[in-house]
């Protein structure tokens, strides 16, 4: 199959981890009404972006966040990307996105491999790996559509990263994510233009709705690039739904019309002392 219709849930995240589960099971329940065979959730769409709040909101496989994504999928039939939460193992917490295929299984588990610690000067401060540790796997997994990339938010701006991911065959790389009000509007936009241009790929930017009475605020603008460059639909900073149609045998054109993966110089990329 070479089309597909993706269903990005751009939701408000409270300190009530009951309510935001029943809220995106809603939204999902809406997506799929919809017509779409591939929803994804926001990061941290049931636990507050704050180190605070990650180890009491943690939960280990099979725990409620992981039970309602894994019903959901197999109740409406779609692939379900579960954005991310707070997963517990052992002594570390990390921040993990599951997706499940049409019947509830899962299929992929990302923990994210990059930490968010960042001080920008008169803008935004965290040292997210206070609270969470590091995953260390590159996340390519199989659909009926074909191969998808999964990473988590500052994953995105490696760019190494989403080229290994497409070396491995993935043509739709889905970012969970939640940039703030410094790095959203300088960044958000152009980052994914940017990594879907130089892979050649879709990709797909799911971030939480805007609360300014939130200890983080997400600059929202849920987002689809082409592997042309362009802008397939975007949200503002309000909860929503974002859809789009991929079309994956743009990827293929694309690839074939301007082959950036076979021009490669794989012979002299070897850094050296001169």
């Amino acid at each position: 199959m070479s089309r597909l219709k993706a269903a990005l849930l751009q939701m408000h995240v409270t300190e009530n981890k009951e309510r935001d589960l029943a809220k995106a099971a809603r939204f999902i329940q809406e997506a799929a009404a919809q017509g779409a065979d591939l929803v994804v959730l926001p990061e941290m769409f049931c636990c507050p972006f704050s180190n605070a709040c990650f180890r009491p909101h943690s939960e280990q496989p099979g725990g409620p966040a992981y039970q309602m994504l894994c019903t959901a999928a197999k109740e409406h039939g779609i692939y379900l990307v579960g954005g991310s939460i707070p997963e517990q193992d052992g002594e570390h917490v990390y921040n993990t996105s599951y997706v499940f295929d049409r019947t509830g299984r899962q299929i992929a588990k990302h923990r994210k491999m990059h930490l968010f610690d960042i001080e920008v000067e008169g803008g935004q401060q965290y040292k997210e790996s206070d609270a969470i540790t590091a995953g260390s796997s590159v996340t390519v997994f199989d659909t009926e559509f074909g191969k998808m990339g999964l990473m988590v938010c500052y994953d995105i701006r490696f760019p190494e990263l989403c080229r290994l991911m497409a070396l491995d065959g993935a043509q739709v790389i889905i970012v969970p994510a939640a940039f703030n009000l410094t790095t959203g509007p300088a960044h958000w936009e152009l980052t994914f233009r940017a990594r879907a241009l130089d892979d050649q790929v879709y990709m797909l930017g799911a971030a939480p709705a805007r609360d300014y009475g939130a200890p983080y605020h997400s600059y929202g603008h849920s987002i689809i690039t082409a592997p042309w460059g362009n802008v397939v639909a975007q949200l503002d900073e309000q909860e929503g739904i974002l859809f789009g149609e991929l079309d994956l045998e743009q990827v293929a054109k694309v690839r074939r019309e301007l082959p950036l993966l076979r021009h490669r110089r794989t012979d002299v990329y070897t850094l050296g002392t001169r």
